[in-house]
């Protein structure tokens, strides 16, 4: 990895420590007329904002539980979009925090990817993210696996390198079978000819569980991106399955194709690309997209909250 790419975690206690830490980043940033972008948890903004006094206007501020509920749409949505809008910038300095206390057990595997992902995203260009974690809050296993996605680590004694850090080992170890639901929901087998069939079926699940009108689209739109996708890349059919578990609508595509990017659907679509959109429009719209791959084929599950 270049050293044109920075990836620090910040291990704070307390608010005093959170400030301390992500302040200076910020200011020696905009002392530097570095372009700057924090995305926090939505608690976090407001001391941020008050800590930069008359400086906040030159800092895009974002709300991670908002713009990065879907762990798969922060590389393409906020960090890799906010440095693609300054791509003539000596440096880009970002505070990004995808993990906090409130993360589910379902949603956790996808964070930790993406932050082993970040360092192939940015690899070889002039950008600093830093990542806080909350280490009073945070499960050691946690700020273990921080250390290593993250080359450096800064605590209250200072800055040290990670000699833990492994991302290529973090994303083979977080690519886990995903769990069987608990009761085995209907099966729809399509393809080519069934893709009509398998938008009805989502719709109508999707009504059943009670998703919420103005989402029902994105689902359907979501599973018909995947069943699309798993037809034209596996050249096979696909398994279709749609289900309610902890309070989310979840639709599940398997197929017999490898995925072998693991940044597929996690980089921005230059306007001028008329395909390979799908799975970055499916992590778009939905809450959460967590995909197993093995060498007998592919699952991808997506989420919607009910």
């Amino acid at each position: 990895m270049s050293e044109a790419f920075r990836h620090p975690a910040l291990f704070y206690r307390g608010i005093d420590e959170y400030l301390t830490g992500t302040l200076s980043f910020i200011e020696e940033g905009l002392a530097a007329g570095e372009p700057v972008a924090v995305a926090v948890p939505g608690d976090r903004l407001e001391p941020l904002r008050a800590g930069l006094n008359g400086s906040a206007s030159r800092v895009r501020l974002i709300d991670m539980t908002r713009a990065g509920r879907n762990p798969g749409r922060i590389l393409p949505g906020v960090l890799l979009a906010f440095a693609d809008d300054h791509r003539d910038a000596r440096r880009v300095r970002i505070i990004g925090e995808p993990i906090w206390p409130g993360r589910t057990e379902v949603e956790y595997p996808a964070c930790v990817q993406h932050e082993a992902l970040i360092n192939q995203a940015f690899a070889g260009r002039s950008v600093e993210i830093l990542c806080p974690y909350d280490a009073d809050a945070l499960p050691g296993d946690v700020l273990a696996d921080a250390e290593r996605t993250h080359p450096t680590v800064i605590g209250a004694t200072g800055r040290r390198h990670s000699s833990r850090y492994a991302p290529d080992q973090v994303l083979a170890e977080y690519n886990r079978a995903l769990p069987e639901p608990s009761r085995r929901p209907p099966t729809l087998i399509v393809d080519g000819r069934t893709l009509s069939e398998a938008r009805a079926f989502a719709s109508a699940e999707a009504h059943h569980a009670g998703l919420a009108s103005d989402r029902v689209d994105d689902f359907e739109f979501a599973v018909n991106e995947l069943v699309t996708n798993s037809i034209e890349h596996a050249r096979s059919r696909c398994a279709l399955r749609v289900w309610v578990e902890d309070g989310h609508l979840v639709g599940e595509v398997s197929d017999s194709g490898r995925l072998d990017d693991p940044l597929a659907g996690r980089r921005p679509a230059p306007p001028e690309q008329e395909r390979g959109r799908g799975l970055l429009l499916v992590n778009h719209l939905t809450d959460l997209v967590r995909i197993h791959h093995a060498d007998r084929g592919t699952t991808i599950r997506v989420y919607l909250t009910l």
